[in-house]
Order: C-alpha cells, then structure tokens, then sequence
C-alpha cells in the first residue's frame, strides 16, 4: 500500500483551514431556536398542555385537526425550523391544527398510566375542542408512538373522531428481525420500572442508537465539510438540540406500553386492555390515512402496514413515504409532497 504524502499534508491543511472557519462561523451564530411557529396556549391540565397554531386566514377545514407525538422526544420536529416544519405545512394548506404537549415528567409521575394519557389528558383535550369548535368529531392526527395511541383512543372513542391520521406508528410488534421489538421480550421491565421510578430518556435514546451505531459516528465526519457553512451548521444544531431534549417516562405506562404492545403484542391479537375494556380495532371506522416510510429502521413498515386488514374503515389509504423515521417530519419531500397530500385528504373529508 503507497501513501501519497503531499495529498495527506493537503488535506491536513484543508481540514484544518475548515475547522478554522467553523470555529468562527459558530462564534457569529445566535441562539439555537427550535417550534418556532406562533402558537397560543389553549388547554393544560397538569404538566400536559395543548397549543393552537396561529393563522392568519381562514382555515379550509373549519374542523380542528389535534396533533399528537411520541412521548420520548419533543413534537419540536414537526416544526423544526421555518422551511422544514410539517405543522406549518399543514397550516399553510388550510388547516386549522392543535398539538399536545406532554411535558416533562418527575419522579412524582411515575404512577401516571395509558390510561391517564388516552382516557384522561387526550379524551379531555379532544372534548375541550369539541365543545370550544361546537362540533361532534374533530380529526385526529399521531406520529410514532402518538399514532399507536391516536388508534387505541379512535377505537374507544369513535364517535368524536371525524378522521384518523397516523405517521410511521407501530402496531404489529411481531418482527423480530427489528431488534427495537426483539429486546423488549428479554428485559425484565417490572424489575426496571420499579427500580427508577420513570424511565429516563436518555436511556431508551441509547436503545435507538444501537439500531444503527454508526450513524452518531458519520455525522459528525459529515459535519467537517459544512463547518463552513453557517445556514448548514444551524440546520445540524437545531436537529441535535431536538434530539437531546428526552423527558423522562412515567414508570407505570412505560410499564404496560412495553409489556402489552412490544412484548405481547396485545393490539393486533384483539387482547389489548385499556381502562377495563377490550380495544377492539374493528370500531375504527372513521376515514383513515397511514403513512409509513419505506427505509424505516425505527419502525419497520410492516408493523404499521398491517393494521390496515385489523380496523374497520372502509375509507382507508395507504402512504408510502420514499425515506427513513425522521425524513417523514423533516425532509424536503415532506414539506413538497406528504404534507400537501395529508392536508388535500383530511380537506376532502372535512
């Protein structure tokens, strides 16, 4: 094997010359701001609170569309900087949209169940909507694990819910070769939920970054040649403050989520218990979009496919998404393509 020592000592010098320049460039930036869209406070009942986007014109469909994350982040992503935000997409396309807010929860929440969250904070906020837009159903939307309970609560409540939204949501558990779904049949959850109490964050982020090790990696070596760039350098900063950003999880619904749903598989098998009652997935039969991405490695495609032949909708759509987890929130097709495609469908059922 020859080395080249002049082209060694260049590029020495060129990335040295690039980490000069990123210095500088990150010593001229302001603050690093994410869910910058003017939103307005609506709703809040303990540490979870509701936000309406502001508009400002009329909305196409006068019916409200609430907005529901995955509990592990924050739903900043979907609005993470002006050209890559979904909800201001789904604004901008004449919807009148709401999100939840999970907060950040304590060691006293730990005994907060999935109850407390679909049955209490979401029935609740659904219901405050209903009654403050004088409408019987409102549109229900969920991303990720948002989505799983978007259809668990779709299911009880059918009659409040006009349509049903959900974006790379898992629901069929059973694929082993995804090792976010094979690990959870190994660990002893109840020996972990009753150790800490809630579960935090930063520990279930370190699962997801075992799915593909050496993406933490490759990042920051692709991160040397837009050193130089300042819109680039802020694009890169706004994604790794989303991603720092892990709320602890109440000990107590991360106990039966994980049990029932990964372990088990409970939803899909017609056994699933919320609040005493069987979620029967046949009682899902409001108009119903599911978007999935065709290079997930998060959530395999399959186990969101599949809930297509459990519920009982007749209008049902499937959405294949051309990317990965994230991409479905913050690429530039989901701004050019999903987002339009979302807001036309929930429109034409409005």
């Amino acid at each position: 094997m020859n080395f080249d020592s002049s082209k060694i000592a260049e590029e020495l010098v060129t990335t040295s010359e690039k980490i000069a320049k990123g210095y500088k460039v990150l010593q001229d930036m302001g603050p690093v701001e994410v869910g910058t869209t003017p939103k307005t406070l609506v709703w809040s009942c303990d540490k979870i609170k509701m936000y309406h986007y502001d508009r400002e014109t009329p909305a196409k469909c006068k019916t409200p569309v609430l907005v529901s994350f995955a509990m592990l982040n924050r739903q900043d992503v979907l609005d993470l900087q002006p050209d890559r935000s979904l909800m201001k997409k789904l604004i901008d396309e004449g919807l009148d949209i709401y999100i939840m807010d999970w907060g950040y929860h304590s060691k006293a929440d730990r005994y907060l169940t999935m109850e407390d969250y679909i049955d209490g904070y979401m029935n609740d906020a659904v219901d405050f909507l209903r009654k403050g837009h004088k409408t019987q159903k409102i549109h229900k939307m969920g991303i990720c694990q948002g989505g799983t309970f978007s259809m668990i609560y779709a299911a009880l409540y059918p009659e409040k819910i006009k349509t049903l939204t959900t974006y790379v949501a898992p629901y069929d558990f059973a694929d082993t070769k995804c090792m976010l779904y094979k690990w959870p049949k190994y660990i002893d959850v109840d020996a972990m939920v009753d150790a800490v109490g809630t579960i935090p964050g930063e520990m279930i982020d370190s699962a997801f970054g075992m799915l593909k090790p050496s993406m933490n990696v490759s990042k920051y070596l692709g991160l040397i040649d837009s050193l130089d760039d300042s819109d680039k350098m802020m694009n890169f900063l706004r994604m790794e403050k989303w991603k720092s950003d892990l709320p602890a999880i109440p000990g107590e619904m991360y106990r039966k989520y994980i049990k029932d749903l990964f372990r088990d598989n409970k939803l899909v098998k017609g056994e699933f218990e919320l609040g005493g009652r069987i979620v029967d997935l046949k009682k899902v039969t409001m108009p119903f979009l599911n978007v999935y991405a065709t290079h997930d490695n998060i959530i395999p495609y399959d186990s969101t496919k599949h809930v297509m032949n459990l519920i009982g909708s007749k209008d049902k759509k499937e959405y294949a998404f051309p990317g990965g987890h994230i991409g479905v929130f913050v690429g530039g097709k989901s701004q050019k393509e999903l987002a339009p495609a979302v807001a036309k469908w929930v429109i034409e059922r409005c």
